[in-house]
């Protein structure tokens, strides 16, 4: 367990923004958190929780503690006829754990490669890409209450994932702090092909033969068209798709009949964003040192590093002409404080 006062945020979160901590005290192991909670707990002092910084935005300094996820560790326990159940600790960095999976002979997050952060951030996101969710390989999340450290094994169901969402999203949610996640893998679980860039690019390159080719052909599609934040400060993907009913999907598409858009079960539609953006004018917009990717108007990037109220401030401006246009809201992806 390390406690560094006045610490560094910038570096710390791939938007880049300028902010601090008051203090940051970065944990090794479930022994680390347990001590590091009950201290807070009993001095009523707020504290934050940080993984890989991707899915976040600092507005402002930090006042109490941020708790920085150092645990490390991967293992498999006893397997079933429907796979083995993987477990990985939170601080783990996600595209290695994909990996590691990938050179076990596991199928099913090949899918997912690529995507920044830690494990323990995943399943608050509900991270997804390409056809695979997380919820579709998740076994189970441990996690510990930060205000009673009661210690609890939540299940697939208890999490209630959505669409980008899940049980630690909600304000009850946020008091529990991710130290572990399971998944369920086999080596004989499909290849999912489907989705359509996915698809068009290997009908391009070739079938991929296995799930190793699945994950490099993932990785060559998201560093076409993503910026890496270490190159140039961002969130990745800053707004979800929207989703609309069928009657109002069935008007925007009268209106605009390019509109891109993916059928979904219920009969609603999930709306491009990054199209909607585009649409509106932003695609390589630039001004004061933020902007939106030249290559993908989903990506709002920051390479002058300025504050994180310059990037909620142009976010809410892309918000507004969005809805102005188009009458769809977009919701904001990343955590933004």
């Amino acid at each position: 367990m390390h406690w560094e006062l006045n610490a560094d945020l910038a570096m710390r979160h791939t938007m880049g923004c300028p902010a601090r901590a008051e203090r940051m005290v970065t944990v090794a192991n479930i022994d680390d958190i347990r001590r590091v909670l009950s201290e807070l707990t009993s001095t009523s002092v707020p504290a934050f929780v940080l993984g890989g910084g991707s899915n976040v935005v600092f507005t402002r300094d930090l006042a109490g503690v941020v708790i920085n996820m150092g645990n490390r560790g991967v293992s498999v326990d006893a397997s079933d006829s429907s796979g083995d159940i993987v477990r990985a600790a939170a601080g783990e960095n996600w595209h290695e754990f994909v990996w590691w999976t990938l050179e076990q002979g596991y199928v099913g997050l090949e899918n997912l490669a690529l995507i920044p952060g830690t494990v323990g951030a995943a399943p608050i996101q509900n991270i997804g890409a390409y056809g695979v969710e997380l919820k579709d390989r998740l076994h189970s999340v441990r996690a510990i209450h930060m205000d009673t450290l009661e210690e609890r094994e939540f299940s697939l169901s208890d999490c209630c994932f959505g669409y980008r969402d899940s049980f630690f999203k909600s304000e009850p949610g946020r008091r529990w702090l991710i130290w572990e996640v399971a998944f369920r893998l086999s080596a004989e679980t499909p290849l999912v092909l489907e989705y359509a860039e996915l698809k068009r690019r290997w009908e391009l390159d070739g079938a991929p033969c296995d799930a190793r080719a699945v994950a490099k052909l993932v990785e060559a599609i998201r560093t076409e068209k993503l910026p890496d934040p270490v190159q140039l400060p961002n969130s990745g993907s800053f707004f979800k798709n929207p989703i609309v009913s069928a009657g109002h999907f069935l008007a925007l598409n009268e209106k605009f009949p390019d509109i891109v858009s993916f059928p979904l079960a219920d009969g609603s539609r999930k709306l491009a964003a990054g199209w909607l953006i585009q649409a509106c004018g932003w695609k390589g917009f630039l001004e004061n040192g933020v902007g939106v990717y030249p290559k993908q108007a989903l990506v709002l990037i920051n390479p002058g590093h300025k504050s994180g109220g310059e990037v909620k401030l142009l976010a809410s401006r892309i918000q507004a002409s969005v809805e102005e246009r188009f009458g769809v809201p977009l919701e904001v992806e990343p955590l933004i404080l």
